[in-house]
């Protein structure tokens, strides 16, 4: 049986990093974009044999481009998508300027639409495709000084809730995971005080780890969850879900 197609954005680094590894580990061929630190991206490259590939993707168009690209270089469609490239620029909204609202809504969310709708078509023409979204703890509880964050990771749940309905019926399944704060580079520039109070808040004690998350998406993106859709996933260490 040919190996299935992964597609991780933002999948060079943290999260995405260890999912790209935890999808080759099962046995998927598997691709990453990324947009910044080309040397970075090159040396994950060289260290995992994962191929990548630059793409904004914040432009509807080079997605559709990066897509075609790797398609070409494969000879398959992507079947397993993975919307993980994400970017923060917090602030309190009495201070937030419209340039940082919009560089997180764009990166974060509309990031899923240009995806998905260059995968879209062919996933629904084979009657198979996994969709999984990084959302976050911050889109289910919201946090200060992260309206554009929350209101972009909030978004995506509701972006997977949709997707799901009209997917179904052919054989798409579209999830989404809530990771709590993890132990990536992003968290680890959080000033000390302030990661300390949060891990404090987190019921089993410190931070997730990459690979807690990927293993959740593993999982999710595997024939056989065919019957779970619409579905946010919290790994979060248990921390409180406010209804």
């Amino acid at each position: 049986m040919t190996k299935r197609l992964a597609l991780v954005t933002g999948g060079t680094t943290g999260i995405g990093a260890a999912i790209c590894k935890a999808l080759q580990a099962a046995g998927y061929d598997v691709a990453a974009n990324y947009v910044v630190h080309e040397d970075n991206a090159k040396a994950f490259e060289k260290e995992t044999g994962v191929k990548v590939y630059k793409c904004d993707v914040t432009d509807f168009a080079e997605c559709a481009k990066s897509v075609e690209e790797i398609t070409a270089a494969f000879g398959s469609n992507v079947e397993i998508l993975v919307n993980n490239a994400g970017i923060t620029r917090d602030g309190m909204m009495h201070k937030m300027t419209p340039e940082d609202w919009n560089a997180v809504i764009t990166t974060n969310l509309t990031s899923c639409f240009n995806m998905c709708r260059a995968v879209i078509n062919p996933m629904r023409e084979k009657n198979f495709g996994r969709i999984v979204s990084i959302s976050s703890v911050n889109g289910q509880l919201g946090q200060a000084g992260q309206t554009n964050y929350s209101a972009s990771k909030t978004g995506i749940i509701g972006f997977t809730k949709a997707l799901s309905r009209e997917s179904a019926s052919k054989g798409i399944t579209v999830n989404a995971v809530a990771p709590g704060y993890t132990d990536t580079n992003m968290v680890k520039e959080m000033p000390e005080n302030v990661l300390k109070a949060m891990i404090a808040q987190i019921p089993i004690g410190r931070l997730m780890k990459p690979e807690e998350i990927a293993r959740a998406v593993v999982f999710l993106v595997a024939d056989e969850s065919s019957c779970i859709t619409g579905e946010t996933f919290p790994i979060n260490g248990g921390q409180y879900m406010e209804s």
